[in-house]
């Protein structure tokens, strides 16, 4: 099931990104943005947690440090529909640090020990856990395999890991994720060394031929960016990656099938801009497709912005909606 998944990522994997995502595969697995227990715990929860129930599997990704509020917090999100918790220990931003959670965790496993424990006990959906290689200096592998070892002793047996470390001091979350290099190798020792575990790996994986590849090693891929830059590559997933039969959808039907959601949305009080901004590398590549970026770019924010302007951006790729 999680043999593929699409990685959580703040202001991009949005319910509207989501619902996008799932018309274009079936079988995707998808992770909701990072959301704190205290958003959950004291904010708008309809806000921070409704979705389309079009978007299963989804699993919905938490942000603390606090064992009891995340239990809360977790619990709350089965209520809501949600197919698995995913502890965020991978997260370096400063916001972030200072409210003790994300990657900063690393350097406390028996305290995400206990906030994985808490979780597990409430709930009865998986609880899994995304994390780094390892942060500044505490980057060795011995302390990455200790780090994985005390968390397995909860019971967890799903870990997705960006094969990247964090610098929590001199480096930005945006630097963060290009600069401290990929070391896949550490990963698929990983998995040899907890045979036992579900082990996923993230971190620069763009194409069909690279997550084949990697699933040489591990049990699952999560892809980032990547799906956002260019999401009309998984429209190969469902029949390259689990054997599907039924036949890949066009961008253009993907976008006709998109319609309907926009429409119910808008009717909802969501404008455009908030929605179109996720379809604008629909066509990369494509002939026309920098003027359909440019169309919707320039058109989408206006007040009467709805369906018709979508129409009018799909002429310039030869898209008769």
């Amino acid at each position: 099931m999680r043999k593929i998944c699409i990685a959580p990522m703040l202001d991009w994997t949005d319910r509207h990104e989501r619902f996008f995502l799932r018309l274009i595969s079936r079988r995707v697995f998808l992770y909701s943005e990072m959301v704190t227990t205290g958003a959950i715990l004291h904010g708008d929860k309809h806000k921070v947690l409704d979705f389309n129930l079009e978007e299963h599997p989804i699993a919905l990704q938490l942000a603390g440090s606090d064992p009891k509020a995340l239990a809360l917090s977790a619990q709350i999100g089965e209520s809501w529909g949600y197919d698995e918790i995913n502890l965020n220990v991978g997260c370096p931003s400063d916001r972030v640090q200072s409210g003790r959670f994300g990657a900063c965790l690393m350097a406390e496993p028996n305290l995400v020990a206990d906030c994985i424990s808490a979780m597990r006990e409430t709930v009865k959906i998986p609880v899994s856990i995304k994390h780094r290689l390892g942060i500044d200096d505490l980057d060795s592998y011995e302390l990455l395999f200790k780090f994985v070892e005390i968390i397995s002793k909860t019971g967890c047996q799903l870990f997705i890991i960006h094969a990247r470390k964090a610098f929590l001091k001199g480096l930005n979350p945006k630097e963060n994720r290009d600069i401290p290099p990929l070391i896949y190798d550490r990963v698929y020792q990983l998995k040899q060394d907890f045979p036992y575990l579900t082990i996923i790996i993230n971190g620069g994986i763009k194409t069909i031929e690279e997550i084949k590849e990697n699933l040489k090693y591990v049990d699952g891929v999560m892809i980032g960016r990547a799906a956002y830059e260019n999401p009309y590559f998984l429209a190969n997933i469902d029949q390259e990656i689990f054997g599907e039969k039924n036949p890949i959808k066009t961008r253009c039907e993907i976008l006709k099938e998109f319609l309907p959601y926009i429409e119910k949305q808008q009717q909802q009080g969501v404008h455009l801009k908030h929605i179109s901004r996720h379809i604008l590398s629909l066509f990369q590549g494509q002939i026309g497709s920098r003027a359909w970026r440019r169309y919707l770019s320039e058109h989408a924010h206006l007040e009467n912005a709805g369906i018709k302007t979508i129409i009018e951006a799909a002429k310039y790729v030869g898209c008769d909606l």
